[in-house]
């Protein structure tokens, strides 16, 4: 529909595995971590080193900003386009968070236009609605009221304050990533290739600049920052104050995570599962398994407190899953003793009897809150597993779309064109073994807990840094999670260049190597660990900047005149309080081009709004006029948008394109030739989307104009007007006619 075209013109005092001491350490210039200051090492070279690894960092943030910001501005000449093409560049759900952003703005005030939000009633037709409570969109709104007290409304659109404020995001995302590389490694230098690949990768690594609204823009730099903070939390060096202030940092940033996206309980579940795993291993102390899970439950109730109680965080999956943890390890005092077996056997038993409180926690505080709102989410995975019905309208809707699919193999070659793959799977591979022999001495006997081996030498062969075992457990539970659905991979690819770049400059990959070669040296380490990812930084640079600046030159402008029309029709042709029924995608830019009332919308994250997209979407079954009528009419639509891409449409496989979603559901054979299950029938009434118009002539069959009229049209869109009674009469002389 849209187009483009070519323009013209761990605490212990034993140093962990693989590292050397402090006064080696010291020895080499850019082997200072970024908190060396912190600890009172105010030499001249951590000094100076120290700040230049802070000044490149800021310098690729900057760097990734512009990039992105110039890329989509080539991709659209967004400079030079009308008002209403920026606006419907802001593509399906991104339109509608963009909405409330400039609906704050053209509220009269800041009271008024927070009182609009918690009392909406333009979103859904028939229903007010506090959006405040249902939408994760506090974002749109900090930044409305920013944008209104800073003097900067003469010299700066409001479009582009915000569009900037996303990609300035993406900075804070790579100085995130690059403070995770140099806290790991020790040199500012795998910072530095972290950034490299993240700029390198970013077809793979973000879709901020063709999605700027999504909210995953918003909360992945957010996530980052958390993973910083956790990693260093787990540092060996930080004094009680230090702790204090990164246990605050680490709460800042999984709070402002939690609220700008809504599916952050699935993410911290995923996190919690890691320190869950930790914890079982001995990597981690109680205080520290205590801290961190305490971090997410405040995170997750302060911003259940801001949206208005809302009864899906309370009923996470990731809350139920920590407070079964704390009871059942509090329970369970003697866990971590006895022989190898026996705590082999006490985890398998204590595992066993936190996902059993975990479930019935969940059930039961769903049971009393009565909630269903992210019941289409576990339908999916269901469906995903193949551990429930295929054939689910809302589960099929994800389960045929690409991104929700499994993660394409050409996305392994992209990042093995840049380097980035070899490196990251070869640490992932050496981090692996050494943290299962780690993982297994901890569990014998004499190794004890994390806490009797923090003042004693025993076990010293087998500590691991704790910092390194989260961020690898990160990778693979991440890594995992991307590879079943592939959507997913934005939150494994970034922190995937900071591990590949962590095993390229960090000490134990190189000290095996030279070990394994027998010339392990204190020189050679050292000259290695800092040649080599100069080397790998060269060579990305002689391949891919000649790549880069071709690729910044090239110009092209947005092009999408079908629903430019449209939308000019509708803010100009139709009354200010019409209600607008159509697919969620269209009716999100309806919304922010016109400002009309709509019937549904692609925040899917409700089970009454669900059934009614359903609903809506039988224009593009096979149902009778009076039928269609009579579910228009209920939920007060006074207009109704066909669009020939879905009715017609060829983009998905049969079984998976829209109206076959929708047969199915129904009970009706699907299209075209190919199989059908045995219980389908055929059904009574053709297509509605199909017989409602005719390609030879401009008329409506008889039963059809009883109820609607036809009132705009297009190459790509039919506009009907529903109307009231089901009678014939004359068109009045207030009614719009067909545009060609």
């Amino acid at each position: 529909m849209t187009a483009l075209r070519q323009r013209k013109g761990s605490r212990g005092k034993e140093p962990p595995l693989g590292a050397e001491s402090q006064s080696q350490q010291a020895n080499c210039c850019t082997d200072h971590h970024p908190e060396t200051v912190l600890h009172g090492d105010w030499s001249w070279g951590a000094i100076i080193w120290t700040s230049l690894g802070w000044s490149v960092s800021v310098g690729l943030g900057l760097l990734c900003c512009i990039y992105m910001a110039t890329l989509h501005e080539n991709d659209l000449w967004f400079s030079n386009i009308k008002e209403v093409e920026r606006e419907i560049s802001f593509r399906t759900e991104c339109g509608l968070y963009y909405s409330y952003y400039k609906q704050m703005l053209q509220a009269p005030s800041i009271q008024e236009g927070l009182s609009d939000l918690i009392h909406d009633n333009l979103t859904e037709s028939k229903r007010t609605i506090n959006l405040l409570q249902r939408m994760n969109i506090y974002q749109e709104v900090f930044l409305s009221v920013l944008y209104r007290l800073l003097p900067i409304q003469s010299y700066l659109e409001p479009v582009y304050f915000y569009i900037y404020t996303v990609f300035s995001l993406q900075a804070v995302y790579v100085i995130a990533l690059y403070l995770t590389a140099w806290l790991l490694s020790g040199s500012w230098l795998a910072g530095t290739l972290t950034g490299v690949w993240y700029i390198l990768n970013r077809v793979d690594t973000t879709r901020v600049e063709f999605t700027i609204s999504l909210r995953e823009n918003w909360s992945l730099p957010f996530l980052a920052l958390q993973v910083t903070t956790i990693t260093c939390y787990l540092r060996p060096q930080l004094t009680a104050l230090q702790q204090k202030v990164v246990v605050w940092l680490m709460y800042v940033t999984t709070f402002c995570f939690c609220l700008t996206w809504q599916f952050n309980q699935f993410i911290l579940l995923v996190q919690a599962l890691i320190i869950y795993t930790m914890d079982c291993a001995d990597f981690l102390t109680t205080t520290q398994v205590t801290t961190m899970y305490l971090v997410q439950v405040c995170s997750l109730l302060s911003v259940w407190l801001l949206q208005f109680c809302n009864s899906m965080i309370l009923g996470s999956l990731v809350l139920s899953f920590i407070v079964a943890a704390l009871v059942i390890r509090h329970c369970q005092s003697g866990l971590k003793t006895g022989s190898t077996l026996a705590r082999l056997a006490k985890l398998l038993l204590h595992s066993a009897m936190v996902l059993l409180l975990t479930f019935t926690i969940n059930y039961l505080t769903k049971k009393a809150l009565q909630l269903r709102s992210d019941e289409h989410i576990f339908k999916f995975i269901k469906s995903k597993l193949a551990l429930g019905p295929t054939r689910d309208f809302d589960a099929s809707l994800y389960l045929c779309e690409e991104a929700f699919g499994l993660l394409p193999l050409d996305t392994l070659e992209r990042l093995a064109g840049t380097l980035l793959l070899y490196p990251y799977v070869l640490t992932l591979l050496l981090l692996s073994s050494m943290l299962a022999a780690a993982a297994l001495q901890n569990l014998r006997p004499k190794g004890g807990s994390a806490e009797e081996r923090k003042g004693g030498g025993e076990g010293r062969a087998a500590t691991f840094r704790p910092d390194v075992a989260y961020n690898l457990l990160h990778t693979l539970f991440y890594g995992l999670l991307a590879c079943s659905t592939m959507r997913m991979k934005y939150i494994w690819t970034g922190h995937m260049c900071a591990v590949a770049a962590y095993g390229v400059c960090g000490k134990e990959l190189w000290t095996l190597l030279l070990n394994t070669l027998r010339c392990n040296s204190k020189v050679l380490l050292r000259l290695v660990r800092h040649a080599v990812p100069l080397l790998v930084i060269g060579c990305l640079y002689y391949r891919f900047w000649p790549k880069l600046m071709e690729e910044l030159s090239e110009l092209r402008e947005f092009f999408d005149p079908d629903t430019v029309e449209l939308m000019t029709w509708i803010s100009t042709k139709t009354s200010k309080t019409a209600v607008f029924a159509g697919s969620m995608q269209l009716l999100a830019g309806i919304k922010l081009c016109t400002g009309r009332v709509l019937t549904n919308h692609p925040h899917y994250e409700d089970k009454d709004l669900r059934e009614r997209t359903k609903q809506v979407y039988q224009v593009y079954a096979r149902q009778s006029p009076e039928e269609v009528h009579g579910i228009l009419r209920a939920i007060g639509a006074d207009y109704v948008v066909l669009e020939n891409s879905i009715c017609y449409e060829r983009r998905h496989s049969r079984g998976c394109r829209l109206r076959d979603l929708l047969d199915l559901a129904n009970g009706h054979i699907m299209d075209g030739p190919g199989e059908n299950h045995p219980d389908l029938v055929p059904a009574s009434h053709p297509r509605f989307c199909e017989a409602i118009k005719t390609e030879e002539t401009e008329t409506i069959p008889a039963a059809y104009g009883a109820l609607f009229t036809r009132t705009f049209q297009n190459k790509t869109f039919h506009v009907y007007r529903i109307k009231k009674k089901r009678k014939k009469s004359t068109k009045s002389s207030t009614e719009p006619s067909v545009t060609q």
